[in-house]
């Protein structure tokens, strides 16, 4: 098969194991730079291309695209699914997980535990809105923040207050949730493949630290789920529509509660924590669900 990853850098560690994963499956496999795309949009023969040339026809897609470039990568792998080409994680999922504040409305109209979560664009609702979610201490999150960065713990009431009034002074889209105490500063990164959960690990904060990503000096282990983990996020993936995606959970005193749903997760922390093939995984979904035109919308809203 012929297969396309979308990703700015070829030298990342997803992309090069994806890419070496395809190759050592008899696949030949592309990266393609999205921001280098462009197409022509039309009704009898849509097209993507790249340096001034179409691009072949692709078996299969696997998008790698960042948030800050969600708008124009989701728009270059909604052409490919229009010219027939199978999309490992279709464009409106991808762009259903990046908004925060739907995939939580999302999640919680199905029932999935969360963390209790406010939203609100006015300054005098501040009060009200940090007491609605439990009271200090609280978590405020920047709509657009990536790993961990526009993430704040704030210790009380007064603290809470002042970090909302300065982000909504800039008028930045935020949202504050109750602090689960109990996760102890750990999260699990659940990687999920085809509708099952194929890789696992816990992820522990630094020293200091509440936000446990690997990215800020955190570190990995292998951890085995309890059943409610993992049909927690399987369900997750499954109303986002993502196939290949990572679900971070917190464990609480009142079960698994979903953090966020990751539609590019890293595999190098979960391959290095887990020792599993990951990627190889990625590819072998493809091949048994890689059909001309078998793309299509998956999980509501």
């Amino acid at each position: 098969m012929k297969i396309a990853i979308l990703s700015r850098n070829a030298n990342l560690y997803s992309t090069r194991r994806l890419k070496e994963a395809g190759e050592a499956m008899g696949h030949e496999v592309d990266i393609i730079d999205t921001l280098h795309c462009y197409m022509d949009i039309t009704s009898s023969r849509p097209t993507v291309r790249y340096h001034g040339k179409e691009l072949p026809m692709y078996d299969a897609i696997i998008p790698r695209i960042g948030a800050s470039v969600t708008f124009y990568g989701t728009a270059v792998a909604r052409q490919f699914e229009m010219m027939g080409t199978f999309n490992v994680n279709e464009s409106v999922a991808i762009s259903r997980s990046r908004d925060k504040l739907r995939s939580l409305q999302l999640l919680s109209r199905r029932g999935i535990g969360l963390p209790r979560t406010g939203f609100a664009s006015k300054p005098d609702n501040i009060k009200d809105l940090i007491k609605n979610v439990g009271g200090a201490p609280v978590v405020i999150k920047l709509l657009e923040g990536t790993q961990g960065i526009g993430v704040v713990l704030a210790d009380t009431a007064k603290a809470a207050e002042a970090i909302i009034e300065a982000f909504m002074g800039l008028k930045a889209n935020i949202l504050v949730q109750e602090f689960i105490k109990e996760a102890g500063g750990a999260d699990i990164r659940c990687l999920v493949v085809g509708g099952k959960v194929v890789a696992a690990m816990k992820r522990q904060g630094a020293e200091g630290e509440f936000r446990s990503n690997l990215h800020r000096g955190g570190s990995a282990e292998v951890i085995k789920l309890t059943k409610q983990e993992r049909e927690t996020a399987v369900n997750a993936a499954k109303i986002m529509g993502l196939n290949v995606c990572g679900v971070d959970l917190l464990r609480s005193q009142n079960g698994p509660m979903v953090m966020e749903v990751n539609s590019s997760p890293g595999l190098e922390g979960i391959e290095n924590a887990t020792g599993k093939d990951v990627a190889g995984m990625v590819i072998e979904f493809i091949e048994k669900n890689a059909k001309l035109h078998a793309t299509k919308t998956r999980g509501k809203g």
